[in-house]
């Protein structure tokens, strides 16, 4: 049994993979997406994962990467000349830098994504923003409308280095939390997660016939979810009063929409959904550490890029071998 017949078995995410990784090439008429989950600094598990992709090659068999908010930041450097940038949110001095408690009382923005981008981004860490432009893997971060509470796909939006980094800026603002929203164009947004926060429904509307999801909560992490809380009303009535109720709206049924995705995404990973595009995620075990939206620890972040790393290696090594072959036959 080859390894194509074999990780075909598994899941159609895998067998498409597989194949293309035997084969070398991606014109099989498929649409295969990776979408990037975030969640503040829990993202550092999602990149993690990236890097896993990364390492073993796999990163060309997709025709496009999605992401949300801090997944918008680790499909680009995923996509960049310097995939290894995405060791950086491992880096507490960055962490530290990025989220400061003290803003709070002096009427900040808690989380500065706008320093990470524009300065961190650009002079201490440099992203090259050209490459992920350049790249044959289509990128697509993705935001919330501030009018209608819809999430908005940037991709058509991103034409060069500085929309580049207004769209990652967008796809991160949080009110009361991470600034205020970005203007791009004629469009003004804040954070994917206000409306997705898992971006496969957005590759699935593009046309996505496979998608692999890499998730940043782990399965124990959903369990308690159902309705908005204390804190996120909080937000919607005094963060988001300036604008319009689809927003809010949005805003207030993410945590309902994101056990529904659950509840989904767990069926597709079964494969239970036969008929239609094909999804599969893969998540960090309910063993691994509980990072949290603002986590600056760096030991704790450091383990939690490794089990990551470690979560996409179990799921996607098989994939390794096919893709060696498919070198040595183009070579």
């Amino acid at each position: 049994m080859t390894v194509s017949e074999g990780v075909a078995g598994r899941h159609r995410v895998l067998g498409v993979l597989a194949e293309r990784a035997r084969t070398g090439r991606r014109d099989d008429g498929h649409r295969v997406a990776l979408a990037v989950e975030g969640g503040g600094m829990r993202g550092t598990v999602s990149a993690g994962m990236a890097m896993t992709v990364d390492e073993l090659g796999l990163t060309r068999l997709f025709d496009a990467v999605y992401g949300a908010s801090a997944g918008a930041l680790s499909g680009a450097w995923l996509l960049s000349s310097r995939p290894e940038g995405l060791r950086g949110w491992t880096d507490p001095a960055v962490a530290r830098a990025l989220i400061r408690r003290r803003n709070m009382v002096l009427g900040r923005p808690l989380v500065n994504v706008e320093r990470l981008v524009e300065v961190h981004y650009v002079r201490d860490f440099p992203l090259d923003f050209a490459s992920v432009l350049a790249s044959d893997v289509e990128y697509h971060p993705l935001a919330t409308d501030v009018v209608t509470g819809e999430a908005v796909d940037l991709h058509s939006r991103v034409t060069d280095a500085a929309t580049l980094r207004l769209a990652l800026r967008a796809s991160s603002a949080l009110p009361l939390l991470a600034g205020g929203p970005v203007r791009i164009g004629d469009g003004v947004y804040y954070d994917a997660g206000l409306a997705e926060s898992i971006p496969y429904r957005r590759a699935l509307a593009d046309g996505a016939t496979h998608v692999l999801v890499l998730r940043s909560r782990r399965p124990a992490d959903g369990t308690a979810r159902s309705g908005p809380s204390r804190g996120t009303r909080l937000v919607a009535g005094v963060g988001l009063r300036r604008y319009g109720p689809g927003l809010r709206t949005s805003f207030l049924g993410r945590n309902d929409r994101l056990a529904a995705d659950d509840r989904l995404l767990a069926e597709h990973d079964a494969d239970a959904v036969p008929s239609g595009p094909a999804v599969l995620s893969i998540r960090p075990p309910d063993s691994s550490p509980h990072v949290g939206r603002l986590e600056r620890d760096g030991a704790l972040l450091e383990a939690a890029f490794e089990a990551g790393r470690a979560a996409a290696a179990a799921s996607l090594a098989p994939l390794a071998d096919g893709l060696a072959d498919g070198l040595a036959r183009a070579e």
